[in-house]
């Protein structure tokens, strides 16, 4: 049976010249960068190449860019560590309530250590209201963070917009481009922000590295503590394999970004199109048209997203779900909650995420195969008759 993977949101093969440039460094070319003779040196020097090709994926300088482990370490980096370099001029953060767990339990973290947050709510589409943001602002906010584009519904969020308001109030503004840097242009400089974070992974890089953009100037407590790597910013040896592939696949995808854009983009659409003439009763998530060119994701009534996914993959199609159906509360998305979407209807999920090795014969079996699916799943489904729901998110069947 032919594997169709089409949950690209969540990890990429990694791209065949990434993986070349990280095996020298796996082998004969293992010395620490800190090293002063002639192996460690040639460590340092992939790690200073691998620092401008992503600061060029991004147009910032080198030395703006801090090497992390994953988008995940990013996102606290950037709002644990502004937050607190900048906590003597004020304790108040801003976010949306679509934000990454990362993110959200950054912010978390905050309110119990004294500062207060404000989550901010998006429309029906996932989109942040620039006045909303304005009006959220106090004498004590520091920082602002928002999400360049979601990976659950695939909205890209008005960021340059957002930071112009944040600029002008002399807040520091941070984003969270996991799902977007490496897949459509983003231009720190054109989009307005002070920091950026950004994971290889989602652009056929390596799992294990990641990037925070710093703008230079920009304070920041580091979150690990011991040696003077990254500028003193983030101490530990670095991942010199995992490193040199980032720099390696940052380089492909500027060169290809908008070639692969176009391709899945034109896949994307034919899927989407497809899946809202076929089946009844399903509706597209996030922002029909400013959303993420690989991105389609959707919620079907009278169905939970895990047994569509059960289901896809006993067809050797695999995809996710913005649900959390698998948990023992069966508690819908706070995501597509936050979109409006009622709770027994973001429980039916499913999101598919395309990529450049996704081709056509594929997304045609899938529109061949997905209604055949919920048809079935609508046959035996204990909810076609209704739903009755509960404030805590869950929904049970009615009698």
């Amino acid at each position: 049976m032919e594997k169709i993977y089409l949950d690209h949101v969540a990890t990429n093969p990694m791209h065949p010249e990434a993986l070349e440039a990280m095996l020298p460094f796996l082998k004969e070319d293992f010395g620490n960068p800190l090293s002063l003779y002639p192996p460690g040196a040639k460590a340092k020097e992939a790690i200073e190449g691998a620092r401008g090709s992503v600061a060029s994926l991004i147009n910032a300088k080198p030395n703006e860019i801090i090497f992390t482990a994953s988008g995940a370490e990013s996102n606290n980096f950037a709002l644990r560590g502004i937050a607190l370099a900048l906590q003597n001029k004020g304790k108040h953060i801003i976010v949306s309530k679509v934000e990454h767990h990362s993110i959200l339990n950054s912010a978390r973290f905050l309110e119990k250590s004294g500062f207060a947050a404000t989550y901010l709510p998006v429309d029906k589409s996932g989109l942040v209201d620039p006045d909303s943001v304005q009006k959220a602002i106090t004498k004590e906010t520091v920082l602002i963070s928002i999400i360049h584009a979601s990976p659950e519904v695939g909205t890209i969020e008005p960021i340059a917009e957002i930071a112009k308001i944040a600029k002008k109030n002399n807040i520091f503004f941070h984003t969270d481009a996991v799902a977007s840097a490496g897949n459509i242009p983003v231009d720190v400089r054109e989009l307005g922000v002070d920091a950026l974070s950004m994971t290889a992974h989602q652009f056929y890089g390596p799992k294990g590295a990641g990037a925070l953009y710093l703008k230079e100037g920009t304070r920041i407590v580091p979150l690990i503590y011991g040696g003077i790597q990254e500028g003193g910013r983030r101490a530990g040896t670095e991942n010199v394999p995992a490193i040199a592939g980032m720099g390696k696949a940052a380089e492909l995808a500027k060169r290809d970004m908008g070639k692969r854009s176009d391709y899945v983009k034109t896949l994307r659409d034919k899927l989407i199109s497809s899946v809202l003439s076929k089946i009844t009763n399903v509706y597209l998530t996030g922002h029909p048209e400013q959303r993420l060119p690989g991105h389609a994701s959707f919620v079907v009534e009278y169905i939970e997203g895990e047994a569509m996914l059960l289901l896809l993959s006993a067809k050797g199609i695999y995809v996710a779900s913005g649900s959390a159906c698998s948990s023992k509360a069966l508690k819908a998305s706070p995501v597509l909650l936050s979109l409006g979407i009622p709770s027994h209807l973001a429980q039916g999920s499913v999101v598919f995420t395309l990529g450049e090795g996704t081709k056509e014969q594929e997304i045609d079996f899938l529109i061949e195969t997905f209604p055949q699916i919920i048809s079935r799943l609508r046959e035996i489904s204990p909810y076609s008759k209704g739903w009755e729901g509960t404030e805590d998110g869950t929904c049970t069947a009615k009698k």
